[in-house]
């Protein structure tokens, strides 16, 4: 384990009350990830309860997900934020690509990691999701019951987004075209020897007439608030093919299963993704709870730290990781 408390780029402070090492773990795939792992400088007598977290999707964990550990770090969990497989400073060729079955499984790969610390309660365990890694966060724990808890914010479901849009309007016609073109790129980087990219996530000019969900996103990975130079969402992005093991793979299938352990969706009031949060809701079964956020959009969620419901999410996990 290394200290990185001076020696990297971080969009956040970290708390004086918090140290951080960065630490390294395989998933079952043989991909090795890398990770930041945040624990209170207080621990007491014995071992802590501890938090997986990723996400956004796109994001490193210099980002969001960084920001969060630190957080419930101050509250007395370990908190582990990672970076997931091809991406950041973890491991995967080629660089660039998703995978909703890869990234679920890095969630679970995160429970190995912590469940082997000895200053750890492996029974004590549970994970927060951010974004598009909300939803991989509610498919690792449906599958791996070690999960004791978990806890979305700002949430999207990547594999419904990319096979039907926003708010499911693709139509069959388009859908079957969209992969017809997938198809042929593949067939075009077979010839290559090389992947291609697809388009820029985050341009580093808007034109001004975008969606104000583009211009949130904007303002969050393309500013100093948000900026980091190893995040796709900042800096580049996804292979053009991307798409493929999204559009046929719904990852909310067995959102049922998550019960009876606990389940927290928490969602801004004006966030072009609420929707997401307040669906997955009517899925699940109880225990569950839904918090909108008033007047928040998507991004306040990635680092407001006033808006951000720390001390609720701090309560939740007090009362379920026991």
């Amino acid at each position: 384990m290394n200290d990185t408390t001076q020696t990297e780029h971080y969009t956040f402070e970290l708390s004086n009350k918090v140290t951080r090492q960065k630490v390294t773990f395989k998933n079952r795939y043989g991909i090795m990830l890398t990770g930041d792992l945040y624990l209170p400088k207080e621990q007491g007598n014995g071992p802590l309860a501890a938090i997986a977290i990723s996400g956004p999707f796109g994001a490193v964990k210099e980002q969001s997900s960084g920001l969060y550990a630190n957080q419930m770090a101050q509250r007395g969990f370990a908190a582990l934020a990672f970076d997931p497989s091809y991406t950041g400073e973890s491991g995967g060729e080629p660089r660039a690509v998703a995978s909703p079955d890869i990234n679920t499984e890095d969630f679970s790969a995160a429970v190995d990691f912590l469940g082997i610390q000895k200053n750890i309660d492996r029974k004590k365990i549970g994970i927060i999701g951010i974004c598009g890694f909300a939803g991989f966060a509610l498919n690792a724990t449906a599958i791996d019951k070690r999960v004791k808890a978990v806890a979305t914010t700002s949430m999207y479901d990547m594999t419904r987004v990319m096979s039907k849009g926003y708010h499911d309007i693709v139509t069959l016609e388009e859908r079957t075209k969209i992969l017809e073109q997938l198809g042929e790129q593949r067939w075009k980087d077979a010839e290559a020897g090389t992947f291609a990219s697809g388009a820029i996530l985050n341009p580093e000019k808007l034109k001004g007439d975008e969606p104000q969900f583009v211009k949130d996103y904007h303002d969050y990975y393309r500013t100093p608030r948000g900026y980091h130079e190893r995040s796709l969402n900042s800096t580049g992005a996804w292979n053009a093919t991307n798409a493929l093991s999204f559009m046929n793979m719904p990852i909310l299938t067995y959102i049922k299963e998550i019960s009876p352990r606990p389940m927290l969706l928490i969602a801004g009031e004006k966030a072009h993704s609420r929707y997401f949060s307040e669906d997955a809701y009517t899925m699940a079964a109880e225990p569950r709870e839904l918090i909108i956020i008033p007047n928040a959009v998507h991004v306040d969620l990635y680092d407001k730290v006033n808006i951000i419901p720390f001390d609720q999410l701090n309560t939740f996990f007090r009362e379920n990781l026991k």
